[in-house]
């Protein structure tokens, strides 16, 4: 039996010699279209533990499946949403929120990967915030902890830039955004390492992972950074520690516990997200 569908259509972000920025701008009309809002001023991507963040932030304008905008496709991962949704915020301002994240392990390329930040970018949003949630190698950092991302190491041994595109990454993730954080509370910051995955790292690779300066390891988040940083946006990394990482606890590793501590940390982050976008937006 065939392992192939005639009847599927080919991704417009696979097609050959296809332009991503153009796929990203026919898809931020029809988010323009959607929600009635010609542009965003501030977009967010939220991850594992994240989602329920976004009824806090403000009224919700618009809210439809991802997978009816050029180029998203249905997220394969349990604690994502799926949708966008377009919230106003108390200044007026607008708030795009992407709820679908496709990840790398997916194996679907890494223009789909980073397709919904060019996608917010072309839609106006000058600030993106992507976050996470993130084993720890910081013993202290509890599940259920916010960390700001200082920097990042990708380890994913691809980038999204294509061809001859050179691009400074010196303080990628904001600095005044980051100060602006802190001024609102505490936390602390860190180095963040986005493997390919899907398995979980070895002890052995948390133990490299640290040697080489990271405090945060995951498999997504630096991709989507860099070509938010070739897109002009200014960027915020946030990462919720779901657990420890390997080796650092005698547990073994499961999904379950990253979406539980999401789901007991929510009311925390949901009002932490909030009073960030009031701030900075």
């Amino acid at each position: 039996m065939s392992l192939t569908h005639p009847t599927d259509s080919v991704h417009p972000l696979d097609v050959p010699g296809s332009d991503p920025r153009v796929i990203a701008e026919e898809a931020a009309s029809v988010i323009a279209e959607r929600t009635g809002v010609s542009s965003h001023d501030i977009a967010l991507t939220l991850g594992s533990g994240w989602g329920q963040a976004a009824e806090s932030i403000g009224e919700l304008v618009s809210e439809f499946p991802a997978s009816v905008v050029p180029g998203f496709s249905k997220p394969a991962l349990a604690g994502h949403t799926g949708m966008i949704r377009s919230i106003r915020l108390e200044s007026g301002a607008h708030a795009l929120i992407i709820g679908s994240r496709t990840h790398f392990y997916e194996g679907h390329g890494v223009r789909r990967v980073v397709h919904s930040v060019r996608t917010a970018a072309a839609a106006g949003a000058k600030i993106m915030i992507l976050t996470n949630g993130a084993g720890g190698l910081n013993p202290d950092w509890a599940p259920g902890t916010p960390v700001l991302i200082r920097d990042h190491i990708n380890l994913t041994a691809a980038s999204p830039l294509e061809g001859a595109t050179f691009v400074d990454l010196t303080d990628l993730y904001s600095p005044r955004l980051r100060d602006a954080v802190k001024g609102l509370e505490s936390l602390d910051e860190g180095v963040y390492v986005q493997f390919r995955g899907p398995h979980y790292e070895t002890p052995a690779e948390v133990k490299m992972a640290g040697i080489i300066g990271g405090d945060i390891v995951g498999m997504s988040t630096a991709l989507e950074a860099i070509a938010a940083r070739e897109a002009g946006m200014e960027i915020l990394g946030l990462s919720l520690i779901t657990n420890p990482a390997a080796g650092i606890s005698p547990t073994p590793l499961n999904h379950e516990e990253v979406i539980a501590a999401g789901r007991d940390a929510q009311t925390r982050l949901a009002d932490l997200l909030a009073r960030i976008v009031k701030e900075i937006a």
